[in-house]
């Protein structure tokens, strides 16, 4: 299997975008004695009933578990499909998820994507979720979809980046007033140095729009996120290590301010149908000892069936 590492993205030394798509590193097992902490990162698992999905999810969280990280965290879209689909229809992809979600042995933090997002606007006419957010967070045992946590010496935020704003797009990337407040009062608390890790599923930055379509382009609303300034200012006064995002299916690294942002690449890839961007069907494992962070691509070995 394929590993994209950080020392190699180091050697690379990319001008746009810092991808690490190299490959070559040795084997990752466990967690080396000098590392602080050791977490895997996996998003867009896009779980269906077609496309051999059910068994690569098993083998997705086999891989996982051979990382043997401390915490698992996941960037969102757990399932395919629920934005424009009723709770009953999703409940097969929500079985399929559930049964990598339950094969992970470490503790996980979930983040929601736009596919999490059940019954928003069904197309089969039945009637829209009052709470689309309902079935997630009882499949997930969560309160609510926005938490933090410490573990470690590390202040770790969980975002909800999904607004639904209906027409054409359906969703942007924006926190709501509520969550924005609570983000304000939880950063309140937090001393100035603690290293603070932040998971949301909508970019907060990426340079994959200026690679792909032109220096000049502008990413649409319901690729990002945003408000991703705001957002951003609120940690001036504090030590924003690293920032956890997923939606694009590619593997993009970015350094800005000290603060490492990590585009999870996907579970699924394109949607099951093979690599996305030079991305393939993977996760990332990433391992923190102070204010350092090292990380590597896993390509968990999946080959889409054709």
């Amino acid at each position: 299997m394929p590993r994209y590492s950080r020392r190699q993205w180091l050697q690379c030394n990319a001008a746009l975008i810092a991808s690490s798509y190299l490959v070559g590193c040795a084997e990752l097992t466990a967690k080396p004695k000098n590392i602080g902490l050791r977490l895997v990162f996996y998003t867009d698992v896009h779980a269906m009933s077609q496309r051999g999905a059910a068994d690569a999810v098993l083998m997705a969280a086999e891989s996982i578990n051979h990382t043997r990280p401390d915490l698992i965290i996941g960037g969102g879209d757990y399932i395919d499909g629920g934005f424009s689909r009723s709770s009953q229809s999703m409940n097969p992809h929500w079985d399929i998820y559930m049964s990598m979600h339950r094969a992970m042995h470490a503790p996980i933090y979930p983040a929601i994507g736009n596919h999490d997002l059940v019954g928003v606007q069904p197309q089969d006419g039945s009637v829209p979720n009052r709470d689309p957010r309902e079935d997630y967070r009882q499949r997930l045992g969560l309160s609510r979809t926005w938490y933090s946590f410490d573990q470690s010496g590390y202040h770790f935020i969980v975002l909800d980046s999904m607004n639904i704003i209906g027409g054409d797009d359906g969703y942007e990337g924006r926190l709501n007033s509520e969550q924005l407040t609570w983000l304000k009062d939880d950063l309140s608390h937090i001393a100035s140095t603690t290293p603070i890790v932040v998971t949301l599923h909508m970019p907060l930055l990426t340079n994959l729009f200026a690679a792909t379509e032109g220096i000049l382009s502008g990413a649409p609303a319901n690729r990002v996120m945003v408000d991703n300034v705001t957002i951003l200012d609120l940690f001036a006064q504090h030590n924003l290590l690293l920032v956890l995002q997923g939606h694009l299916h590619v593997a993009e690294v970015i350094r800005w301010r000290n603060t490492t942002f990590i585009t999870g690449g996907a579970i699924c890839g394109n949607w099951w149908r093979g690599q996305r961007m030079g991305t393939e069907e993977g996760f990332y494992v990433i391992d923190l000892n102070g204010n350092q962070v090292d990380w590597q691509y896993v390509d968990y070995g999946w080959n889409a069936i054709t």
